[in-house]
């Protein structure tokens, strides 16, 4: 009895030495926001994370396509400009040749990042999330490519120029699909975040170049988005879009974090560029609009409060606070009146995500929810990405500030970039000349050839070698057979014919589609880009994914 109770205390501190330890390796990153060394420390741990999840570098892989599925195009040019901010930040280098191999190889075959590969469901956002990753490359002097290689602000303008030429004035008095082709699921709805990318693009080429013409399509972009009331202009909540067949009058009402990050970027740069007190009221108020997306106890850790707090964010969705992340501390830069306002939500949410990162094998992947001091067992490149640009947003105050043509900006442009793709909304294919006689004729013999090589076969395979029938008289009888077996045939499959009809036009009735893109709340299936697996000039599509409206949400 006595040694039970002298063992029962050992056995109670040997425990409570086991709870510790396992309590610290699964305690996420304790980060020292005042502490340059601690910042660039966990980034440099969750950078490494990040790029766990991208193959397209190694032997065998795409580079520029994160593995499909879950992951669609447009989110590796999202993630290549992270890992932009991560070199601008810190000054690693470890990610230059990975990034660089990516943005150059995804340019498609006229240099605006409108590859083959993504042409059954690339969007105007989509070709804006990469157009806005070069235009970082331009502004932070993100090393240039090779001579023979496009250049990271002649790209930018490509996309821009590609942009602007399919300002659509015909529906809602004008806008930007989401679409760029016209079959495409969603070419009807005008969302908030294509016009995001192009206005903050045309802000920031405006006050990269010093032309004047970028700037005024950018406050061409601003006042359409008011006029539509795409964003309250009392609220100052930014709203995901609108279809067209309401004349974007139906406007669905969800509010996400990049939607209101994009305009942010552009109405800071625009700021920046005009010095006007109009732009800054601009600036302030949507700043005072975004605090809807930061909540807990204090109101001050970032949620994507559109789908987060009932735990039906998308593969998508995971990632947009990293864009809210990365722009805020943007803003800073071009506005540095709001410094004030935007660090203590960006520290405390910095310190909040890296806390709760305690998942995955190595127990240190972060996860999609700040706020809940716990980690959500969610981990993915969204995530990863959204914690690393918030981290990393602690840098800005001693970051150099982004340069222009005129403050030492060394990348080369082409205003007139993307003309070979100025107003085309169908995919461009090989360029194959005119049918003459001699293809019709070459192609007759071919057929001929073909038909009879299958007749031969077939007669073969139908022989029979035990018979004491000859094979004209094997296929005497095998012909007659064979007639009677095509007509019963032929009167099923135009039973099952008409039944399939049926069926199709009773889907088509009642609404549903067999041939729209993935979009938010339908498990965790992407959004809307899909992937090919070879090269940006001639992988096979894959088959689009069933089904939604929008992007981001289901209506």
């Amino acid at each position: 009895m006595m040694d039970r109770l002298r063992r029962a205390p050992l056995l109670g501190r040997l425990v409570t030495v086991l709870l510790l330890a396992t309590s610290q390796l699964t305690a996420g990153y304790d980060l020292d926001p005042d502490s340059p060394a601690s910042v660039k420390s966990v980034s440099k741990q969750m950078a490494a994370d990040l790029v766990s999840f991208y193959h397209g570098h190694e032997p065998g892989g795409t580079p520029g396509l994160l593995p499909y599925p879950p992951y669609f195009w447009w989110e590796t040019g999202a993630m290549m400009g992270t890992l932009i901010d991560y070199w601008y930040y810190t000054g690693d280098t470890t990610y230059n040749d990975l990034t660089q191999q990516a943005l150059l190889f995804q340019v498609g075959d006229t240099n605006d990042y409108m590859p083959r590969n993504q042409t059954r469901t690339e969007g105007n956002d989509d070709q804006g999330f990469w157009g806005l990753a070069v235009m970082s490359a331009a502004e932070y002097n993100f090393p240039d490519p090779p001579p023979d290689q496009p250049q990271w602000l002649a790209l930018a303008q490509a996309v821009f120029n590609t942009q602007a030429a399919r300002w659509d004035t015909e529906y809602c008095r004008g806008g930007l699909r989401w679409q760029i082709f016209i079959w495409n699921s969603g070419y009807d709805y005008k969302n908030t975040i294509s016009q995001a990318c192009f206005f903050a693009l045309g802000a920031r080429l405006a006050l990269y170049t010093g032309n004047q013409s970028y700037a005024d399509w950018a406050e061409k972009t601003w006042n359409w988005m008011m006029d539509v009331k795409y964003i309250d202009d009392k609220t100052w909540a930014v709203y995901d879009g609108a279809n067209i067949t309401t004349n974007c009058t139906g406007i669905v009402p969800y509010q996400f974090t990049y939607n209101a990050g994009g305009m942010l970027l552009g109405a800071a740069a625009m700021y920046n560029y005009t010095e006007s007190k109009v732009w800054k009221t601009r600036l302030d108020n949507l700043l005072n609009g975004s605090k809807v997306f930061f909540t807990g106890p204090d109101k001050n850790i970032m949620t994507e409060v559109a789908c987060e707090p009932n735990t039906t964010c998308n593969v998508d969705e995971h990632s947009f606070k990293a864009y809210l992340s990365r722009w805020l501390a943007n803003v800073t830069k071009w506005a540095p009146h709001t410094y004030n306002f935007v660090m203590p939500l960006l520290r405390a949410s910095s310190i909040a995500a890296a806390k709760q990162c305690k998942g995955g094998e190595n127990k240190r992947m972060c996860g999609l929810v700040w706020n809940k001091d716990k980690y959500d067992n969610t981990t993915g490149v969204g995530q990863q990405m959204a914690a690393l640009e918030i981290t990393m947003s602690n840098l800005i105050g001693s970051s150099r500030a982004p340069v222009t043509a005129d403050t030492g900006g060394t990348s080369i442009g082409d205003p007139g970039g993307g003309g070979d793709d100025i107003g085309r909304n169908q995919p461009a294919g090989p360029n194959y000349g005119p049918i003459n006689g001699g293809d019709r004729f070459g192609a007759a013999i071919l057929t001929l050839l073909v038909a009879g090589s299958m007749a031969a076969v077939m007669f073969f395979l139908f022989l029979d070698e035990t018979s004491t029938k000859g094979p004209v008289a094997q296929f005497k009888g095998f012909h007659s057979s064979a007639s009677a077996a095509i007509a019963t045939l032929a009167a099923g499959g135009g039973m099952a014919a008409a039944a399939a009809a049926g069926r199709r036009r009773s889907d088509k009735e009642k609404g549903v589609s067999v041939n729209e893109k993935a979009v938010a709340n339908v498990g965790d299936s992407g959004s809307n880009s899909l992937q090919g697996t070879d090269s940006n000039n001639t992988s096979t599509e894959a088959a689009p994914v069933a089904v939604g409206s929008i992007r981001d949400s289901g209506e």
